[in-house]
């Protein structure tokens, strides 16, 4: 009886372990605010730097304290409506800290900055126009980062606020699309300009757009597969000859413009498209120093500079990572924030340059889904 007892029981492990082999589990979902400092239990978040050799657990524990600084940071500059300081810009800048706490981990409604993100996300759907823009003053550029968020925000969110961020987006879209289709020159077709009636185009308007559409796409808003086509037609004739990208075809590159042209062609399936790599061997053989001068956009270049290296991997991600890291780190203010951009980027106030330096050094999270590889 005892033999028979011991038989049984190895038949029914048998069984238990070939049924948990044929059908395993799923991977758990990300926890909130799964950083740098626990990337060696996460291979997926390890896999960049370990596989590539790009980085330093040093490097990594600067980054994670950083970017957890800097967001508790922007937490306690927000008003009461869910904004921040943004001198005719609100809605951007609080689309850009939205995506800043959502790139380390942090959801709406759950841990310690869920209300910060429902009131933000409620105030950017508040000030949507009835045509569907969601930029106070109708700039399309503020209209493109504010679609992107709802992209990305669209599965985090619950209830009558997922509803409200799901209405919000289809107008929002519906107006890029519009927009795109109005008669333009040739060589401007496909693309956007600052104004939703605009009949010119320009890269650094268009790669916002692309990008919304990109992230609406992904969150099952209708988007014709030919209005993605014709906008990375767009951005492949506005590659300049020297490498990089000009602001319009035709026109010569800067680093912010070689860094947008690069994401939104990888981001669109066009990997290793011959004007990326060309864009990328031009920002290597033109180091770029965050706060070193060249562009006044110092956080929308360093944003998109970041990102495009990343997509690229490879030689690309390995030479431009480290040292530039450690700059954007070398800045941060003793209370968090980073020092304030130039030009319109002033005016945008702190949570904006706070918020983009944060996307700019948590890319390696790889917590938003458009900027996934």
């Amino acid at each position: 009886m005892k033999r028979s007892a011991i038989l049984l029981a190895l038949l029914l492990a048998t069984v238990v372990v070939a049924a948990w082999a044929a059908d395993p589990k799923p991977a758990p979902a990300p926890a909130a605010n799964q950083s740098a400092k626990n990337a060696e239990s996460d291979p997926d978040q390890a896999q960049s730097a370990e596989e590539e050799g790009v980085t330093s657990p040093e490097l990594e524990r600067k980054i994670d304290a950083a970017t957890d600084k800097a967001l508790a940071y922007i937490a306690k500059l927000q008003k009461p409506d869910g904004s921040w300081e943004a001198d005719g810009v609100p809605c951007a800048a609080a689309s850009v800290a939205i995506m800043a706490f959502l790139a380390k981990g942090h959801q709406p409604g759950e841990g310690p900055y869920g209300d910060v993100l429902n009131k933000a996300i409620d105030f950017v759907i508040s000030k949507q126009n009835p045509n569907g823009l969601l930029a106070v003053g109708g700039r399309m550029y503020a209209h493109g980062m504010c679609t992107l968020m709802l992209g990305e925000v669209l599965g985090q969110t619950t209830g009558k606020r997922e509803e409200k961020v799901r209405q919000a987006l289809a107008l929002a879209v519906k107006l890029i699309l519009d927009a795109q289709k109005l008669p333009k020159p040739t060589r401007m077709e496909g693309g956007w300009r600052y104004q939703a009636t605009s009949r010119d185009s320009d890269l650094s308007v268009t790669g916002w757009q692309l990008m919304a559409l990109r992230s609406a796409k992904n969150a099952g808003a209708d988007v014709p597969a030919e209005a993605i086509e014709q906008a990375v037609k767009y951005v492949q004739e506005s590659a300049s000859g020297g490498g990089g990208f000009g602001y319009q075809p035709g026109g010569s590159t800067n680093h912010a413009r070689a860094g947008t042209g690069i994401l939104c062609l990888e981001l669109c399936g066009k990997h290793n498209a011959k004007e990326a790599l060309a864009s990328g061997d031009w920002i290597l053989a033109n180091p770029y120093r965050p706060y070193g001068g060249g562009s006044g956009y110092i956080y929308y270049t360093m944003y998109y500079c970041s990102q495009a290296m990343f997509q690229l991997g490879g030689k690309y991600w390995r030479t431009f990572w480290p040292s530039f890291a450690q700059q954007i780190i070398e800045r941060q203010q003793e209370d968090g924030s980073f020092p304030r951009g130039a030009s319109s980027e002033q005016q945008a106030g702190p949570a904006y340059s706070t918020g983009m330096a944060v996307l700019a050094l948590s890319v390696r999270y790889r917590l938003l889904p458009i900027y996934q590889r």
